[in-house]
């Protein structure tokens, strides 16, 4: 798998609280010259890039990181996001109710995100290291009824990031359409290549500086 494969995949992260608009501009103009599958940033940086940088695929993240917002805010910060020029959203689900067994109440967010993103990506965060496997299988097949597009495993921001063990569980529980994207901890090309191995379409990670040199 060339470098460039890889970074066809991924979508070049920088999402860290303190993130300045220097940081963003660079990321972009390294997405545009290394072809990666998209950014993914702050949504309020979001119209900005999408102004500098008007071929570049722009993916937002929505209710981020911890996800209980309610469904109703994070249709509206999806709208937003759409509105400023998002083409792909990574919305977390309220992992509250996964833990009171309240489903529909995530099946309801995923389904108003879905229709706020009028067309768009949808890929839904469920963040693996808080769940039970019973509540990543439960999550699994939610993001399917769902209609999302991915169901991804973290958002780097919880206690652990991505597992090829997650993916595994992802595959044997999610819809045909559904495809998988791993973010959190993928720091190497070794990793990279594993989790595409495993049958990730997409990627998220902050170090697809590592693969510039070669391509």
């Amino acid at each position: 798998m060339t470098n460039q494969e890889i970074l066809a995949r991924i979508d070049h992260t920088a999402l860290k609280v303190d993130v300045t608009w220097e940081t963003i501009a660079q990321l972009c103009k390294e997405a545009v010259e290394h072809r990666t599958a998209s950014v993914c940033i702050p949504s309020c940086y979001v119209r900005r890039a999408k102004v500098a940088f008007p071929t570049l695929r722009i993916c937002t993240v929505i209710g981020f990181p911890l996800g209980y917002q309610s469904a109703f805010v994070k249709q509206v910060e999806t709208a937003e996001a759409i509105a400023d020029g998002a083409e792909e959203i990574d919305m977390v689900i309220n992992q509250t109710a996964m833990k009171n067994h309240e489903d529909a109440i995530v099946l309801e967010e995923i389904q108003q995100v879905r229709r706020a993103c009028a067309g768009q990506v949808l890929k839904v965060i469920i963040e693996t290291c808080n769940l039970t496997e019973d509540e990543k299988i439960r999550a699994c097949k939610l993001v399917t009824e769902g209609g999302a597009d991915y169901i991804k495993t973290s958002t780097g921001f919880g206690s652990a990031g991505a597992k090829l063990e997650d993916i595994a569980l992802f595959r044997a529980h999610i819809g045909s359409h559904v495809k998988m994207k791993a973010a959190g901890g993928i720091r190497t090309r070794e990793d990279m290549i594993a989790f595409l191995e495993a049958g990730c379409d997409r990627l998220g990670t902050s170090a697809a500086s590592i693969l510039f040199d070669e391509t």
